[in-house]
């Protein structure tokens, strides 16, 4: 009996064992896989979180950029004839940088020269023939302010050797934000348009100062000195980066940034009024002489325009007896503030490159002040 029984019992031979091994090594790979799956899942999750995460941090600086533009200008006006007070061209030279220094410190949008005596100057054009030549010195003064404004890798395309800027290297660089190094991260650059051939349909080529020129989005006449907007996300493979053409105050009104000045010549005071490149003109003016009103006194409305008028060797009063289109003699009825920018001063005299750092620094706080009771009224209005 106990031999049938035995003969009875299911044996299990070695492929059998195998299967129920094999079974669960099958069970435990299909767990893994539903928790690498689970794992992908979540990982993708996350990575579309990161994804809109990143896309509203990109829309709150592209806000924060917008509200951190700047909509006004700020203009200075002086007259050429303050080279007049030096003695040598290397001493020219630096006055001009010290004027130039003085008015990128503050953010000076344009500077316009106007001359005492009434001469016909609308071009930078010709040589500078000597202190006290008539008119010559708003030219070189001009030239020299243009030079220093104009980014370096780019002023041997526009300023070709000349004798008013013989001694231009002893200058002190202006280093404003669009004065860019080679390898130097930006959104905005400045650039000239190059006699190169491009594809059909292709846009102009640029050298912006960097290591790879620059493909803009329109055809535009070589030799123009342009603003490029820089794309993004540029893939370093390229031959050439990409761009598009801004107008040069994007980066003041939408980047925040300060672009350097421009430069404009007027044959006398008046024509610094008149003949402004916008609109609807200077909205706000102000005058500076030592016979003016206390500038801590005095307060400053929201404006879009700003121009800054500093006179002479004799003040604002000679420019004005030499202007023949003006009827008046007293200057103090031709700007809206007539302001003493450096009451109780210890000194005879105020040097003009002295008299910008002083008023400009009393004028900034005043600007700052005007404007933000503005936005502070229309938060509180909100």
């Amino acid at each position: 009996m106990s031999g049938d029984s035995t003969a009875k019992r299911p044996k299990l031979d070695s492929s059998q064992h195998e299967e129920r091994v094999d079974w669960r090594s099958k069970k435990a790979e299909r767990n893994e896989a539903k928790k690498r799956k689970k794992e992908a899942k979540l990982i993708k999750q996350l990575e579309k979180q990161k994804q809109l995460e990143d896309a509203k941090d990109s829309e709150a600086k592209l806000q924060s950029q917008n509200d951190r533009g700047r909509a006004y200008t700020v203009s200075v006006a002086l007259p050429g004839s303050v080279l007049d007070n030096a003695q040598s061209a290397e001493l020219r030279t630096y006055l001009a940088g010290q004027i130039a220094r003085a008015c990128v410190v503050f953010c000076v949008d344009e500077i316009v020269i106007f001359d005492e005596y009434g001469e016909d100057v609308k071009s930078v054009e010709g040589e500078f023939k000597g202190v006290g030549k008539k008119g010559n010195a708003c030219i070189q003064l001009a030239r020299i302010l243009q030079y220093l404004e104009c980014p370096q890798y780019l002023r041997k395309w526009f300023f070709p050797k000349h004798q008013d800027l013989q001694y231009a290297g002893l200058l002190n660089p202006l280093d404003s934000p669009h004065h860019m190094r080679i390898d130097e991260e930006s959104e905005y650059r400045e650039g000239i348009v190059l006699d190169r051939p491009s594809k059909p349909g292709k846009g102009s080529l640029v050298n912006c100062g960097m290591r790879k020129e620059v493909q803009i989005d329109k055809q535009l006449q070589s030799g123009l000195r342009v603003t490029v907007h820089l794309n993004k996300s540029q893939n370093n493979e390229n031959k050439r980066y990409k761009g598009v053409v801004v107008a040069p105050h994007v980066p003041r009104t939408e980047g925040g940034l300060y672009w350097g000045y421009s430069v404009r010549l007027a044959s006398c005071l008046s024509d610094v009024f008149t003949e402004g490149p916008y609109k609807d003109g200077y909205d706000l003016t102000v005058g500076t002489s030592e016979r003016g009103n206390n500038i801590d006194q005095a307060t400053l409305k929201p404006f879009k325009h700003l121009l800054v008028v500093f006179g002479g060797l004799q003040g604002l009063e000679a420019s004005v007896d030499t202007d023949e289109k003006l009827d008046v003699t007293d200057p103090s009825v031709l700007f809206d503030l007539y302001l003493n920018t450096c009451p109780s001063q210890g000194s005879r005299t105020i040097r003009t490159e002295e008299a910008i750092l002083i008023s400009m620094a009393g004028l900034r706080q005043k600007i700052t002040a005007a404007f933000s009771d503005v936005s502070n009224g229309s938060s509180q209005n909100l």
